[in-house]
């Protein structure tokens, strides 16, 4: 063994498996990044001397006899503003032909704020889309997760998110993207001249599996220098979680870890709850909040990783396609947004609460008409009219491509209430539908 300055090197490794090695070495630390002959890996594993490293690439044509050279440090990132506008790969290396960024090197992976530090969240985070603005308003510092099925776009609805979204920066975390997700990404973001305010972290299918697991620390680290040095609204964007667990899961495997529920590592809630307890809203203005896409397997909302997420994250968003309209919404009753209540009716307008529930429950009552039809049985007129407005409502409000401001989702609502219910079916008071829900004429 010989040492330079921050640097200890071996050369006997003891055990090698698909995705690790381990070596006998002393002071090295937890997350601590080495170099096995020339590939990057992080330390796992410390039991005694006995250290286990993730190779990253994977360790096949690895001898035993192979250098070893601990770093020295957990993996970094190079912080500043030059981060806008710019694409960078899991370990933060530009990968849009720009130059490096030149800034402050910050440890990536580090702890969550301190409660005491952390305010109420308060304050709307609007992304255009309807079916969230309305029905299930985010908040700054909020954590929330997409679930979708694979088949459903949620990459292009994480798109859209970023490019209307109320946020001073957006940050994205593409974890396991095709080459097409990314160029995707980088154009959409390119044509709509929105660069200068994201900045993103990919992983694509070309790369090692095991990367994955440095792309959400990278996007919260960025995500930390603007919220806490700028005081800047900063909106995290993670896609797609289910990958990124299965990086998890694959390195757990591998260093013969007795799986969980789902083949999933008993960490499993721990490791999540570390990325998503990032979300916060700081007292002196900035905040992170967080929206990441969580795949489902035949819609199974019962697998380990959308169960153990939804313990974590305050609600979640459900995408499912609309078979009436033909077009992918957002699931009025398998959404839910928990801080809701903190901005509805006070950061919005005061009669946005009721016509959000008068509408939920027309929605309701049109799903109970239309199992009646299925089963036989006769539709009365007002079984009729929330059918007709259900339908309306999907294509008007729901649908992913509906791009509005909150002022015109609840007029909108509202049109829709009065051309197919009386105001007693509406069930709003008197004074909103006077002051905001007059019909035409009347």
């Amino acid at each position: 063994m010989e040492t330079t300055a921050f640097q200890k090197t071996y050369t006997k490794i003891e055990q090698i498996t698909k995705a690790t090695c381990s070596v006998r070495a002393e002071g090295v630390g937890y997350e601590e990044m080495a170099s096995v002959n020339g590939r990057l890996a992080q330390v796992v594993k410390i039991q005694g001397d006995l250290i286990t490293l993730q190779i990253f690439s994977g360790t096949e044509g690895i001898p035993t006899n192979a250098e070893v050279v601990f770093l020295g440090h957990a993996p970094k990132l190079k912080v500043g503003d030059e981060l806008s506008g710019r694409f960078f790969d899991a370990y933060g290396h530009a990968i849009d032909g720009g130059p490096e960024v030149d800034g402050k090197e910050v440890e990536i992976g580090g702890p969550s704020v301190n409660p005491v530090r952390r305010k109420q969240p308060s304050e709307l985070i609007a992304t255009g889309i309807a079916g969230i603005d309305l029905n299930n308003t985010l908040v700054t510092g909020q954590k929330i997760p997409f679930f979708a099925d694979p088949d459903q776009p949620f990459n292009e609805v994480v798109a859209m998110v970023a490019l209307r979204a109320k946020a001073d920066k957006i940050i994205l975390g593409g974890m396991g993207l095709t080459n097409d997700d990314y160029l995707f990404f980088k154009n959409v973001f390119e044509n709509a001249g929105a660069l200068d305010r994201i900045t993103s972290f990919v992983n694509t299918t070309e790369n090692p599996p095991v990367e994955r697991l440095l792309v959400p620390d990278m996007a919260l680290t960025a995500a930390e220098y603007f919220a806490v040095e700028q005081n800047q609204n900063v909106l995290v964007l993670l896609t797609d979680m289910t990958l990124y667990a299965d990086a998890l899961s694959i390195v757990s495997n591998r260093m013969d870890q007795i799986p969980s529920k789902d083949s999933m590592p008993g960490s499993l809630y721990s490791d999540l709850a570390r990325l998503y307890e990032k979300a916060v809203q700081f007292p002196s203005g900035g905040s992170i909040t967080i929206i990441a896409v969580t795949t489902l397997s035949g819609g199974d909302i019962t697998h380990a990783i959308p169960d153990n997420t939804g313990y974590i994250t305050e609600g979640q968003l459900f995408l499912r396609r609309d078979s009436d309209i033909g077009k992918v919404v957002i699931d009025p009753f398998r959404s839910l947004s928990r801080l809701k209540q903190l901005v509805i009716g006070t950061k919005t307008r005061e009669d946005h609460p009721q016509v959000m529930n008068a509408s939920i429950r027309l929605y309701a009552d049109a799903a109970n008409a239309k199992t009646k039809l299925e089963n036989g049985f006769d539709l009365t007129d007002y079984d009729e009219r929330t059918i007709e407005f259900a339908k309306q409502y999907s294509e008007k409000l729901l649908a992913i491509d509906i791009n509005i401001d909150i002022d015109e989702m609840i007029n909108t609502a509202w049109e829709l209430l009065n051309r197919h219910f009386s105001v007693s079916e509406i069930g709003i008071k008197a004074e909103l539908v006077e002051k905001y829900g007059k019909r035409n004429g009347n």
